[in-house]
This record gives C-alpha cells, structure tokens and sequence, in this order.
C-alpha cells in the first residue's frame, strides 16, 4: 500500500457520521476510497444521506497528522522485530471469516511476525475465542491457561482481548505451548484485539505480554494509532473477537460481564459457543451457567471443545522426554496430593478457615500449616477475604 491509498483510506474512517456500513456502500458503489473522494455531492448522495455526502467533501481536520503519523509507524519498523501493517477491506489477507459478519471493520492495524502480517488470509479458519472475567477465581484463571495451552497444542490460534484476567491467561497459555504445536502448522500462537491503537498498550500491566504476543502472535486493533482506552470501544471491539474465530469459550463470566456480549455475537454469527461451569455460589459462573441455559455447549475439557469443532485431539510429543524431563514429570505426578481429611473437606468452593475447623476438627494452627504446604504446592489457592479454594486440573 502505498501513501496515497493509506491517506484515502484513513480519511474514510475519519469521516464524521459515516459508519461501517455507509462506508461498504460508498465502496461498493465506487470502488476504492481514492475513487469516493472524487466524486461530487451529487453522486455521493446515490448512497449515502445529504449531510453525509457534505462531510465526504470536506477534509477532517486531524486527517494529515494521522496520515504521517501512520506512514511513520509503517516505515519505522525495525528489520529484528515485529512487522506492522494496515490491512483494509480490499486487502487479500483480510481474514474471510471477519467479511462474513455483519459489521467488519474497514481497516485493521496489525503487529506480529513477518511470515504471519505477510499471510493470505492473516487469520486461518481454525481460531478460537477465549474470554471470560478480568476478576476471575484462581481456578477460573488456571482453567483459562491450561484450556488455551490444550487448545494452541492441538492446532488452533487462541484469540482473546489482551485484558486482565482470563484474557492475559488465555494468551499465557497459548504462548507457554510452544513446542507442542505440530510443525507443519504455521499460523500465530495467539491473536489480541485490542480496543486501543497498537502505539499504547492498555491496561499498562500487560506490556510484556503484549511484547511475547507480537513476537509469536498478532496485535490487532480497528482503532487509529493515538487511540487511548475509551469504554465504549471494548465492547466494540468483541464483535472482532468473535468474527475471527470460529467459536468462542466462555471461562468465567458474571451476568454483566462483556464476555457474553462476545458470547452473544458468536452466536450471532452463526458461531459455535462453549462455557465452563462452575460453583453455584460463585458470581464468575453465573455467567456461564447464563449461557448453558440458552444453549451454550458445557465443556470440562479441551477435547470436548476439539469434538464439537470436529478438529483431531492435541498431538502426543514427538520425542520421549529427557531423563530430565522424566525426572520433572515423575515429581510432579508425586506431588499431586492424596485425598486427605482437608481436601475433601474444602470441596472446590472457597471456604474460610473457621468452617474447616468446623468440618475438620484439625486446630486452626495445625490448619493454616497443612493450608500453606498445600498452596505452596499449587494445590489451593488463598483468595480475598481469607478464603482458600482447592485448584483441579482441567
């Protein structure tokens, strides 16, 4: 794309009170943006309102700076890392799963690995969506990065939205599978569709995922370079989210939660949509259980997700482990807990101390010690308020 087209381009999605959809119109009718900014009033108004075809004719005031602006951050890439790019409707990477929607946005920036901003398509049809609170329990975090870590292994790009919470460790678990990814498969680890320009990284505690994203994934942002964290443009954003991929898992959610706006607008699309349950008590798996209600497939496992999506199970290693490896394995497989008084006692739901005393009959003393051992071990977890919650293994 050279300057000229960038410039055309950009003025299109600057233009006040012209949307997505009078946009596609516009293009329709006349071909390129260059071509629209040629016409008169007149022939703009065969597509679009009186006022609307005004505003075409006029020049945004912040047009030019964004223009340098963007050809700078184009131009300034270094040659050793990430690649960027601005890919537009009439672009052949545009992914066809994100035309297929209702609302596609008219151009996207984009971050990451030469060989994946350089594909045709930029996203392949095996991705899927995983979101879910940004205040998620310990388990409901550990399910996100395990699921995603299963589902990277088995093929899939793991899209999410770079947020606290579930999202961050979705993308964690997708980059962690690294080696368990068949060869053969090249396509990005994870995809983060931010609601941001890809110049700022929000929230600011994510940067050096963000950093790991763009070199084994992709950034992904609507939104123009200088963009900072608007509320409005998160939920604007999940239709992305959901339009890349081909369903969306929920992983926790409250009844409020953004999440089920993504939920919704997969299911929308036509697009698969899975939940995890959880404890009945807890406000994160209200969400969910929201959705298992109106039809959302209840998932346990990675495998039953790969099942519904007809895909083949996440490959066995290639090669037998390390002495090592074997070594590391076989301590941890010791070190999974036995079935003690205390564990069967806490269940899966946070509980406090006082009431497993109660359940127990172990002294509060004799309690926090064997409490501590165990969450050192990463077999509990200490929440808020003085609880503890016992992690399973998705």
């Amino acid at each position: 794309m050279d300057r000229d087209e960038l410039a055309a381009w950009l003025r299109l999605t600057l233009t006040e009170g012209v949307g997505n959809g009078a946009a596609r119109r516009l293009l329709a009718r006349f071909g390129l943006p260059q071509d629209i900014f040629q016409q008169d009033e007149g022939a703009l108004q065969q597509c679009v309102t009186a006022a609307q075809a005004r505003t075409l004719c006029a020049i945004p005031g912040t047009w030019e700076a964004l223009v340098d602006t963007t050809w700078q951050w184009l131009e300034g890439a270094e040659p050793a890392g990430p690649a960027r790019a601005v890919v537009t409707l009439g672009d052949t990477r545009y992914p066809q799963s994100l035309l297929d929607t209702e609302d596609p946005p008219l151009l996207m920036y984009v971050m990451g690995p030469a060989r994946f901003v350089a594909q045709a398509p930029l996203a392949g049809p095996r991705c899927l969506a995983v979101v879910g609170s940004r205040n998620p329990t310990a388990q409901g975090a550990e399910n996100a990065r395990l699921f995603a870590r299963s589902l990277r292994s088995a093929g899939l790009t793991i899209v999410s939205g770079l947020a606290l919470g579930v999202d961050a460790a979705a993308h964690e678990g997708a980059l962690d599978s690294g080696g368990d990814v068949p060869q053969e498969e090249d396509s990005p680890a994870t995809i983060a569709v931010v609601g941001t320009g890809l110049d700022r990284v929000y929230p600011r505690k994510n940067l050096d995922l963000a950093h790991r994203i763009a070199s084994c994934g992709l950034l992904v942002s609507e939104y123009p370079l200088g963009t900072p964290p608007l509320a409005a443009n998160f939920p604007k954003r999940n239709r992305i989210i959901a339009g890349l991929s081909q369903g969306t898992l929920v992983v926790e959610a409250a009844l409020a939660s953004g999440s089920l706006i993504t939920a919704r607008m997969a299911a929308e699309q036509g697009r698969e949509v899975f939940a995890i349950p959880g404890s009945i008590h807890a406000p994160q798996s209200r969400g969910c259980h929201a959705l298992i209600r109106q039809g959302a497939k209840l998932v346990e496992s990675a495998q039953d997700v790969l099942e519904e999506l007809r895909l083949p199970p996440a490959p066995a290693p290639c090669a037998p482990p390390s002495a090592d490896e074997a070594g590391a394995h076989s301590t941890s497989a010791a070190a999974q807990p036995a079935e003690t008084p205390l564990l069967r006692a806490l269940g899966f739901d946070p509980m406090g101390v006082d009431a497993l005393v109660a359940r127990t009959g172990i002294d509060a003393a004799s309690l926090q010690v064997e409490l501590l051992e165990l969450e050192l071990a990463g077999h509990v977890a200490r929440l808020p308020g003085g609880l503890y919650q016992r992690l399973g293994r998705a």
